[in-house]
């Protein structure tokens, strides 16, 4: 049997990126929150709840961005001039954002506001630039002769941005619902009613951008059945599930929320990320560069992707080992002055 094998590496790339947003969301959602905590003190927990994760979380980010370089080779070319200064401004505030936590840990007083808000700043601008990229990527990217035609702005214009207060929004909920599941006592409670605001401003947030998505490119209004005013009932019924995953999403999220449960809710949020994503692959699958690029045309050669998949086989379940058991290592309630400081 002949593998499929740009088939295969697509789903790698998706997994991989899916896995950081989901991963890397709730640490930066962390960060974004830091602003509202009532004390340093309630900080250095807060830092206690991600320390073991956060630069693991980011591996998925460097496997989604470096398996698009090798395996979809035409498909990076295109991508990045595209999006140059979002990625670029992203990086820098990841930079920051690492920088400041492991200075803020041996900061004296000034010092230490200094790195406090320079964590909160990272984190708030990596989410806004995913969020601009994402809002770029949806819209469609300007191909001619196989290269980015378009300009360095394109990216830029309010269909991205409320994509990109969208991103911040559910990061917020992801993190919010992950101090819910890891802190105790007024912090815990302080993350329960950050969780409920999140989780309001993201329902709304979402439908917003969900409605917007219809009308961001002509392609995708017709792959949801809704194109040229008809609807196309079977197609739009088989749409139908992802929409639906979503609102289960917030259900599972406020049912946590209200009856005080951990994890729940972070779970639910975690649904209403897997809705949005399913929904995005629906929109613009199987275009890799939205919309004139497909993905079997950027594919690397078979033979260096077989090369490829190689390593990747060996290297994926480990990162997956290592990634479930860090997370079962520091399973439980963190308290404070458990390690961070």
């Amino acid at each position: 049997m002949t593998l499929d094998l740009p088939l295969i590496w697509v789903a790698l790339i998706a997994v991989a990126v899916l896995m950081y947003v989901l991963l890397d969301g709730f640490d930066l959602g962390v960060g974004i929150l830091f602003p509202f905590a009532r004390s340093p003190a309630e900080r250095d927990v807060m830092m206690d709840a991600i320390a073991p994760y956060w630069d693991g979380n980011e591996t998925w980010l460097v496997l989604g961005g470096g398996g698009l370089l090798a395996a979809f080779p035409l498909a990076y070319s295109i991508l990045m001039p595209a999006f140059y200064l979002p990625v670029i401004l992203m990086l820098l505030a990841l930079i920051l954002r690492g920088v400041a936590f492991e200075f803020r840990l041996h900061g004296r007083r000034r010092g230490k506001a200094l790195w406090t808000a320079a964590f909160a700043g990272g984190s708030l601008v990596a989410a806004l630039a995913q969020g601009l990229v994402l809002g770029g990527f949806i819209q469609g990217v300007a191909v001619r002769d196989q290269a980015f035609a378009g300009q360095p702005f394109d990216w830029l214009t309010p269909y991205s941005l409320l994509t990109a207060a969208g991103v911040v929004a559910g990061y917020a909920l992801l993190g919010a619902t992950w101090l819910v599941g890891k802190t105790t006592d007024a912090l815990a409670g302080d993350a329960r009613r950050w969780a409920w605001i999140a989780a309001g401003a993201t329902a709304v947030l979402l439908a917003a951008v969900s409605l917007a998505t219809l009308f961001a490119h002509p392609d995708i209004a017709a792959r949801w059945g809704l194109a040229a005013g008809r609807i196309e009932g079977g197609r739009l019924l088989t749409r139908l599930p992802i929409p639906v995953l979503g609102a289960l999403g917030l259900a599972v999220a406020a049912a946590g929320l209200r009856r005080g449960r951990h994890f729940a809710p972070f779970i639910g949020a975690a649904l209403v990320f897997l809705s949005g994503y399913l929904g995005l692959a629906v929109s613009f699958f199987p275009s890799i560069v939205p919309y004139g690029v497909d993905f079997r045309a950027a594919a690397n050669d078979d033979s260096a992707l077989g090369f490829m998949l190689v390593g990747a086989a060996i290297m994926l379940p480990v990162i997956l080992a290592y990634t479930a058991y860090v997370f079962w290592l520091f399973r439980g309630k963190v308290a404070a002055g458990a390690g961070y400081h």
